[in-house]
């Protein structure tokens, strides 16, 4: 049991820094996509993800890395996608938050603090300025997950990664 622990344990720290697809500044871990991973007798490792979109094209190129990443390390894997519970954006991590800050993409808004339910009506930052005078000038962004804005402020544009 110990050692199906540490395979787990190493499988995870190899999984945990892959680079997402489409934004290759956060990891797997950054973003919360990785759902488990769990082995059987044979040594077999099932890796299952949660796709941040249903349709979304990154994540046949996050399995294939997962399998590559720990085909490299010698393990043997399978990996499934999970889509309950679907994924939201409260799984990206505080980290990944200020990732997505510092290459200028507004994060997302947490969507409940307390008891609160937050929704994207609230005031978007400005990534650039810090201003809340913002506007949507386009629900889709240069992907399906964000948002364009423009600062009333400042007059830049920038992106916003949509609340789910």
């Amino acid at each position: 049991m110990v050692k199906a622990n540490w395979k787990l344990n190493n499988a995870w720290e190899v999984i945990r820094h892959i680079a997402d697809p489409e934004l290759p500044f956060l990891t797997l871990e950054d973003l919360g996509v990785v759902r488990g991973i769990t082995s059987d007798s044979s040594g077999l490792l099932y890796i299952e993800i949660t796709p941040t979109y249903i349709g979304c094209p990154g994540m046949t190129v996050v399995q294939e890395t997962i399998q590559s990443e720990l085909k490299n390390k010698g393990y043997k894997s399978t990996v499934t996608r999970s889509f309950s519970p679907p994924w939201t954006t409260d799984w990206i991590t505080e980290k990944g938050r200020q990732k997505l800050e510092s290459a200028g993409i507004s994060p997302p808004q947490p969507k409940r603090i307390g008891g609160t339910i937050i929704n994207e009506r609230n005031p978007i930052t400005c990534v650039r300025c810090g201003s809340m005078e913002t506007e949507k000038i386009s629900e889709f962004g240069a992907s399906a997950c964000k948002a364009l804005y423009r600062c009333l402020s400042c007059g830049e544009p920038f992106d916003h990664f949509k609340c789910i």
